[in-house]
C-alpha cells in the first residue's frame, strides 16, 4: 500500500472510531479539496463535535498528543508518524490580536466552523463515513470555476491572519487557479501588513511556492500584488528601467527550464543578481559572484533559512560561473566542484543560464557528459596519502600540510600521480629540502 493509501486509511479509521463513539467525525479543509480534485491527500485532518477529553478517551492517553487543545486540537498517532491526523473540535474564533491566531475560541456547529476558515475551496467538509460533501461557504462551485475566493469578507479574513496573503498565491498557483477579483484587491491593499508574520513562516511558504513546477506563477503573483517587494526588495525590478525588466523576463525563463527545482537551486536563481555595493569596476565574475553570495547569505539569514539551504544557495551564487570554460579547466579544478554537494544543481544552473541567454551550450553539454560518464572512482578516488603519513615522514604540523596534500591531490586528479608509493616519493623529496614548486 503507497503512503498516500494509508494515510487515507488511518484518517478513514479516526473518523470511524468517533463515529461509532456517538460523535461526528468529518475530513476538513485541503484534503477535501484535493480529493474533490482527483488529487491524492498529502494529510488529513478531522474535524468533530468531540471535546478534547472526549477525543483522548477514545483513542486513549498514549495515543493522543494535545499539540493545541487550548484551541480544540489533538492529535492522533499512527503508526508511522507522517499518517499522524489533527483532530480539532468544531470552533468559532475570536479576535486575532496578533494578526496570527484567534485570542479565544468556542465550540460550535460544522457550518459556524467552516465559516471561520481562509477560502472557500478550503472551508468544505466531507463524511467518510456517509460519502457527502458538506459545503456551507460554496467552495465547490468555486473549485469548478478555477478560484481562490476569501469566505466573507476578505479584508476581515486577511486582517485575522495576514499569512493567508502568501497561502492565497501558492495555493493558486499550485493548482492553477486565478484569485477572486475582491480577495486580490485585499491582498494588494494589506501587502504591508505580511511584516506581522514571522520571517519563519514566511520563508516557509515561499519556499513551497519555489519548489512548486508553477513557481513562476507564484512569483508574477507575488510580484503584482505588492508581496514580493515586502520579502525580498532586493531582488523587485524597477519597472522603468528597461535594464531591471529585461532581468526579470530572464529570471522567469530560467526558473520555468526544469518542472523540477530544489528550493535552493530556485533561489539561487531568484538572488543569483542581487546588487552589489563592494565590487569595483574591473573586478573579474568570480569576485564579483563571491560578494553577490555574500549578500545572498544575509537575506538568507534575514530568513532564517536552515544552514544547509543556506550554504547551498551561496554556494551556487558565489559558483555559477564556475564551469563557462569547463572544457579548459584543469581536471582537478572540474573535478573539484563536481563532487561538491550542490554538483548537479549547478548543472541545472549552468544549463537554464544557458537556454535563457540563447547561449552557446557547447560547455554545458561537455560538463553534463563528463559528469555522468566519469566512473565515481575516478571523479573522486580514494586519497593516496593523509596528514598522518607526513608526519610519519617527518614534517611538523602545520599551515604547509595542506598546501602538501592539495598538491598531491591536484596531481592525483589529473592523472600525474597515481599510487600512494608516488605520493611517498612526493614528500620525501620535499622532507630533503625540493619545494613542491621543484616538483611541479
Amino acid at each position: 500500500m503507497n503512503n498516500s493509501n494509508t494515510r487515507r486509511e488511518f484518517a478513514l479509521y479516526v473518523a470511524r472510531e468517533l463515529h461509532e463513539a456517538g460523535y461526528q467525525a468529518l475530513w476538513a479543509g485541503g484534503c477535501v479539496r484535493d480529493a474533490l480534485l482527483k488529487r491524492a491527500p498529502t494529510d488529513y485532518d478531522v474535524a468533530t463535535d468531540a471535546r478534547p477529553e472526549e477525543v483522548r478517551k477514545v483513542f486513549g492517553r498514549h495515543r493522543t498528543v494535545p499539540v493545541g487543545a487550548s484551541f480544540g486540537v489533538m492529535l492522533v498517532t499512527a503508526p508511522r508518524s507522517e499518517d499522524n491526523v489533527e483532530v480539532a473540535t468544531f470552533r468559532k474564533e475570536g479576535p486575532y490580536l496578533d494578526g496570527r491566531r484567534p485570542d479565544s475560541v468556542q465550540y460550535c456547529t460544522p457550518e459556524e466552523d467552516a465559516r471561520r476558515r481562509d477560502f472557500t475551496i478550503n472551508g468544505m467538509f466531507y463524511d467518510p463515513i456517509n460519502d457527502e460533501v458538506l459545503d456551507f461557504v460554496g467552495g465547490q462551485e468555486d473549485l469548478k470555476l478555477g478560484i481562490v475566493r476569501a469566505i466573507g469578507d476578505a479584508h476581515h479574513r486577511i486582517t485575522e491572519d495576514k499569512l493567508r496573503m502568501l497561502r492565497a498565491v501558492r495555493i493558486a498557483a499550485t493548482l492553477e487557479f486565478t484569485i477572486d477579483p475582491s480577495t486580490a484587491a485585499a491582498i494588494a491593499e494589506m501587502a504591508t501588513e505580511i511584516a506581522v508574520v514571522s520571517v519563519e513562516r514566511i520563508a516557509h511558504e515561499l519556499a513551497r511556492m519555489l519548489v512548486c513546477p508553477r513557481r513562476v506563477r507564484a512569483l508574477e503573483s507575488l510580484r503584482e500584488l505588492g508581496l514580493l517587494r515586502m520579502i525580498l526588495p532586493e531582488i523587485i525590478p524597477n519597472l522603468n528601467e528597461v535594464d531591471s525588466v529585461e532581468h526579470w523576463g530572464k529570471t522567469l525563463r530560467m526558473l520555468d527550464e526544469f518542472e523540477v527545482m530544489s528550493f535552493e537551486l530556485a533561489f539561487a536563481v531568484l538572488l543569483r543578481e542581487v546588487p552589489i555595493q563592494q565590487c569595483k569596476e574591473d573586478d573579474d565574475s568570480a569576485a564579483r559572484d563571491a560578494a553577490r553570495a555574500k549578500v545572498v547569505e544575509q537575506i538568507c539569514r534575514r530568513l532564517k533559512l536552515s544552514n544547509q539551504q543556506t550554504e547551498r544557495t551561496c554556494w551556487l551564487v558565489e559558483h555559477r560561473h564556475a564551469l563557462r570554460d569547463a572544457p579548459q579547466l584543469p581536471l582537478h579544478v572540474l573535478k573539484r566542484l563536481l563532487v561538491q554537494p550542490g554538483a548537479k544543481e549547478m548543472l541545472m544552473l549552468n544549463r537554464i543560464a544557458a537556454v535563457a541567454t540563447e547561449a552557446d551550450l557547447t560547455a554545458v553539454e561537455f560538463t553534463e557528459r563528463f559528469y555522468s560518464e566519469t566512473p565515481a572512482e575516478e571523479l573522486n578516488p580514494h586519497e593516496l596519502i593523509n596528514g598522518g603519513d607526513l608526519i610519519a615522514a617527518g614534517l611538523s604540523p602545520g599551515p604547509g600540510f595542506k598546501e602538501i596534500l592539495d598538491s598531491i591531490r591536484d596531481r592525483q586528479l589529473d592523472g600525474e600521480m597515481t599510487t600512494r608509493e608516488a605520493a611517498l616519493t612526493f614528500v620525501d623529496q620535499i622532507v630533503s629540502g625540493k619545494t613542491i614548486e621543484e616538483n611541479s
